[in-house]
């Protein structure tokens, strides 16, 4: 038995990832980073890039394993994805969503992350209708569960690591393997709910349960994907704004200090980051540009 046999790791550290050599550094080599008028343009370059990953993964293995975001960012970007000609193309019944982190709030809560997906990519109420993504290929945090039986954030956090176990595939290092990853950047540089100086940083559990941080709202208890994840698969981090600004004068500057702005744990080789001019006033100008 090999540690790539389904039943190596022992049931309590099986959704626990290694140190892989083979996974690309968080902190060595650059990402691509593109830097476009404004939000408009940045969604639609974004909608762009999650289209043609969605289907080459479908093209390749039959299915898709999207990992998406909250917050702000996704907003503009699943507009798009609603309409022609992306929604025409996308082939939605091979497409599975998942969550990098939430809100420790129920589905439908206005502070869930879900809410957006579910109000502007799905058409909500809208009369035009959605995207025509099957119920059963949306995979949120287990949050309505959780709290109908008086459970934790960190019950719910567990309960996701067995679903990501049983559905997505293990990538070296015993890590899930999504075929693209969207993340934003927090005004603070934290990503995920991966915050600065958080104990996530440190662990190498697939999934964790958050504390509410005090420092940024709103002040509720998280659930979040270990930021190793963002070593361990493809990674698009979508910005605008000039409250941007200084977190990614920060993040691109010579300081490597992850535990300071966490989402530098996508700063790497692979990783594409796509911009508007505001987010970017502070970036330092790189050699040779």
């Amino acid at each position: 038995m090999t540690e790539h046999d389904p039943d190596f790791f022992p049931t309590a550290d099986r959704w626990v990832g290694a140190v892989a050599g083979s996974l690309p550094a968080p902190n060595k080599g650059e990402p691509e980073l593109t830097v476009l008028a404004d939000a408009p343009a940045v969604a639609f370059e974004a909608a762009q890039r999650i289209a043609a990953a969605l289907i080459a993964a479908v093209d390749r293995r039959g299915r898709v394993d999207f990992c998406t975001t909250g917050g702000s960012t996704p907003i503009a970007i699943y507009r798009l994805l609603s309409q022609s000609p992306f929604v025409d193309d996308i082939p939605w019944q091979h497409v599975h969503v998942w969550w990098g982190d939430d809100r420790f709030v129920p589905r439908g809560h206005p502070d869930s992350n879900v809410t957006a997906l579910d109000d502007v990519l799905l058409g909500g109420a809208s009369a035009a209708g959605g995207a025509p993504l099957p119920s059963a290929n949306i995979h949120p945090w287990p949050t309505d569960l959780a709290l109908g039986e008086y459970r934790d954030n960190h019950w719910c956090a567990a309960r996701y690591a067995e679903q990501l176990g049983s559905s997505v595939p293990i990538v070296d290092g015993n890590w899930p393997g999504f075929d693209l990853i969207l993340v934003g950047v927090g005004d603070d540089g934290h990503v995920l709910s991966c915050f600065p100086e958080s104990d996530a940083l440190d662990s190498r559990a697939w999934t964790m349960g958050v504390p509410a941080p005090s420092h940024i709202g709103p002040h509720l208890p998280r659930v979040t994907v270990n930021p190793r994840l963002l070593e361990a698969a493809p990674v698009l981090v979508v910005t605008s704004g000039s409250g941007k600004a200084a977190a990614l004068g920060h993040v691109f500057g010579e300081v490597r200090d992850e535990r300071r702005w966490p989402v530098q744990r996508a700063r790497r080789t692979g990783a594409v980051w796509i911009v508007d001019e505001a987010a970017a006033a502070d970036i330092p100008a790189q050699p040779g540009t």
